[in-house]
């Protein structure tokens, strides 16, 4: 079976195995405690967290380890609303952010009486490559009582990398901090310094799942508005996953030194689907901006075809791929990043190649792919 989903989760990076199995040895205690197990458990836990801020390039204080990414961005977005209520409680978001962060803006609105429901939170449109509107962005941020904005590094759908250093440079400029869910840029790119938060995620990068990142530069505003205890400088409550970070430490500096030489080896492949693609069948759209993109990441629809039918046809033919639409037992949800698009909202496939992908993977696939295509239609 050959894995092209990566942008969900990439494969477990042979270092976080090791150190997996290591700080379950030496990595089990409470590091808040005095004797000598704790005091290896903290050892640890600084270690991995100076580890990760290096990468991020922030101060290891800043750096916050949560129980998923998905975590991080809610606490990220809760607590600069809650730390700057004095300047007001306005949230601006992109059209194509991650469900996590919608999600998060929604619970925000979902607070606020109907009347003050529709001004709460602002959403930004972007273009048919999913690249945010960087004007109307400005624009909405200088709007009085604009508490906080967040924009995606790269979109986990499409793959474009959204132009972060304008919009940073304008939130600068209107004294608004600005959250970055990078969850796929980590480990694939350079991480952006354009950020006054950030959040990331351990799966996407080749650690283990339950280890997300919350990072929160000095002089922004946070204050949490749950109950917290002595973990993580008070901003999260509960034990960490001690073995998790330190294997999600350990493949974060592993995948950072192979980053640059394997982003333009898996570039290389996914240009040579980005072209091979419309050729397979008249009607495939391949979507996202063909430059400004991540390097392992492709998608494009088919919609003569139903995209959960063709996902498991492939899934038989050998290769594991994702939907840009989310299904359940009886619904189809349209994907909203293609919606925000202006892209049709049937078939659509996201095929991410993880790190290690072998050309010969990538040519098995197209050959696969029109046959699939035609039992389908």
């Amino acid at each position: 079976m050959t894995h092209f989903d990566a942008a969900s989760a990439e494969p477990p990076h042979p270092a976080a195995r090791a150190a997996l199995l290591a700080a379950f040895d030496e990595g089990w205690a409470d590091p808040a405690r005095l004797y000598r197990a704790g005091r290896q458990a903290r050892l640890l836990l600084d270690q991995s967290r100076a580890a990760v801020a290096d990468v991020l390039g922030c101060r290891a204080r800043e750096v916050t380890f949560t129980a998923s990414g998905t975590a991080a961005i809610h606490y990220g977005v809760a607590g600069v609303l809650a730390g700057r209520r004095r300047v007001g409680d306005r949230l601006v978001v992109s059209a194509v952010e991650h469900s996590a962060v919608l999600h998060a803006a929604e619970l925000h609105a979902a607070e606020r009486t109907d009347t003050e429901r529709h001004d709460t939170v602002a959403t930004v449109g972007v273009d048919r490559l999913g690249r945010v509107d960087v004007e109307a962005f400005a624009r909405e941020l200088e709007v009085p009582g604009t508490a906080l904005a967040c924009l995606q590094a790269a979109n986990h759908e499409v793959g474009t990398v959204q132009p972060l250093a304008p919009v940073f440079e304008a939130a600068g400029a209107a004294g608004v901090p600005l959250l970055v869910d990078a969850a796929q840029v980590v480990g694939r790119l350079p991480v952006p310094p354009e950020w006054s938060v950030l959040c990331a995620s351990s799966h996407k990068w080749g650690g283990p799942a339950g280890v997300g990142i919350l990072a929160v530069r000095k002089g922004t505003r946070f204050a949490p508005t749950w109950a917290v205890d002595e973990h993580e400088d008070g901003r999260v409550p509960g034990a960490v996953n001690l073995p998790g970070i330190v294997a999600a430490a350990a493949a974060l500096v592993a995948r950072e030194q192979e980053r640059q030489a394997e982003a333009v080896r898996l570039r290389a492949l996914t240009d040579r689907l980005r072209a091979a693609l419309p050729t397979v069948a008249d009607d495939i759209d391949v979507f996202g901006d063909p430059d400004e993109r991540l390097p392992n990441l492709v998608a494009f629809s088919c919609p003569a075809v139903n995209a959960e039918a063709l996902v498991l046809d492939l899934d038989e033919a050998g290769f594991e791929v994702s939907s840009g639409s989310a299904c359940t037992s009886d619904t189809v949800t349209p994907s909203h990043v293609l919606v925000a698009m202006g892209a049709a909202d049937r078939g659509n496939v996201r095929v991410s190649l993880p790190f290690g992908t072998a050309e010969e993977d990538v040519e098995r696939f197209l050959a696969v792919l029109p046959g699939v295509l035609e039992k389908l239609r």
